[in-house]
């Protein structure tokens, strides 16, 4: 009986990525990073070129070429035309925000083991536009974060340019390390050979894996975080939500068996609340899961990114520690106030408890 030969396995090259080469940014960088998280392009070559002819022969185009054709799988956003924006948003997608409209679903559900069609990966999806790549696609097209007609009159108090990430990838486009030689007009790795090579597009290619993999590093991190914590937290910050009346009768006093990142799951639900109804002015939580930790007391921020208090602990409190501050307060085991009033500290939950329930009424 004779059999027939096993089919042999058609080998496929890895596919080509193109971006330009020269003066490179973050949001190519983290384009580039995203795209090779996917099977698909893992392994991937990449080439930095300008030159149409070699570009043509890519199977993805990243930040160059003139066009933005999803099926062709060109991720260009700088023709006059383009005004393509995430869902529910205003600011232009740069090529960053294009890789991520159209694979980080994708991205986000192999990374975390999601359902792609889940309720929790749609969550994620926005939520990581809305905090990393929005401002890496406001960054690269020019936006504000403000209307200039809002700050025109604003001085800084110092320079806070220089710590964000964008800055630090345009600082990897300077060597230092290397003469002025004529330089190749593109050039085609695979991320192995070039750091060896001491032709200076070889070096400048080098430089670009690094801010691409800067990038793409930070993105994976806030993907973790908001994974791991900040969106397991969601149900917790709900559940103390919806008791909050049983601490305080106007709602005001939220209380939480366990630390939890909670200010941004706060401002959603009291958004969708009735705006008649009273804001949460402190949160209560142990210091962490040991049983007997002593609790903190947190006065809410008037918005997430402000050091302003809702309603700071009360001025008398403040600076004060240990019996001065019982003292002071007339609630046992105190152990701190913050000088500023946003935070404060008692050795068990009833004192946390009391300490709120005069607070609100100071």
């Amino acid at each position: 009986m004779s059999t027939s030969p096993a089919p042999k396995r058609v080998k496929t090259s890895p596919p080509l990525i193109g971006t330009h080469n020269g003066h490179f940014h973050a949001d190519e960088a983290l384009a580039i990073y995203l795209l090779r998280l996917l099977p698909t392009y893992n392994p991937s070559t990449l080439l930095r070129t300008r030159d149409p002819s070699l570009l043509s022969n890519c199977h993805t185009v990243v930040d160059v070429g003139g066009e933005y054709d999803a099926v062709r799988n060109r991720y260009d956003h700088h023709q006059r035309t383009f005004d393509t924006t995430f869902p529910n948003k205003s600011t232009k997608l740069s090529s960053a925000g294009l890789v991520y409209l159209h694979f980080g679903k994708a991205i986000i559900a192999q990374r975390t083991g999601l359902n792609p069609e889940s309720e929790e990966v749609e969550i994620l999806w926005r939520k990581l536009y809305n905090e990393f790549i929005e401002a890496i696609d406001a960054n690269d097209n020019g936006i504000s974060v403000y209307p200039t007609s809002e700050t025109a009159s604003l001085t800084k108090r110092f320079n806070d340019s220089g710590i964000t990430l964008s800055s630090l990838v345009s600082d990897l486009n300077n060597d230092f390390s290397i003469s002025a030689t004529p330089q190749s007009t593109d050039h085609e790795t695979n991320d192995t050979n070039s750091a060896s090579n001491p032709d200076p597009q070889a070096a400048e290619d080098t430089r670009f894996l690094a801010a691409s993999t800067l990038m793409g590093t930070s993105f994976l991190r806030k993907l973790n975080g908001y994974h791991t914590s900040w969106l397991p937290a969601r149900s917790t910050v709900l559940t103390a939500y919806e008791k909050r009346h049983e601490n305080d009768p106007r709602g005001r006093i939220l209380v939480f068996r366990d630390p939890a990142p909670w200010k941004d799951h706060l401002y959603t639900f009291e958004s969708s609340s009735s705006p008649s109804k009273s804001k949460v002015l402190y949160v209560l939580y142990p210091e962490s899961s040991t049983p007997g930790a002593k609790w903190r007391i947190q006065a809410v921020p008037t918005g997430k990114d402000s050091f302003e208090s809702r309603k700071p602990l009360p001025e008398a409190w403040r600076g004060l520690r240990d019996e001065e501050l019982s003292a002071k307060s007339g609630v046992e085991g105190c152990v701190f106030v913050h000088a500023s009033g946003f935070i404060g500290g008692n050795g068990s939950e009833e004192g946390a408890r009391e300490m709120a329930r005069r607070a609100v009424e100071m």
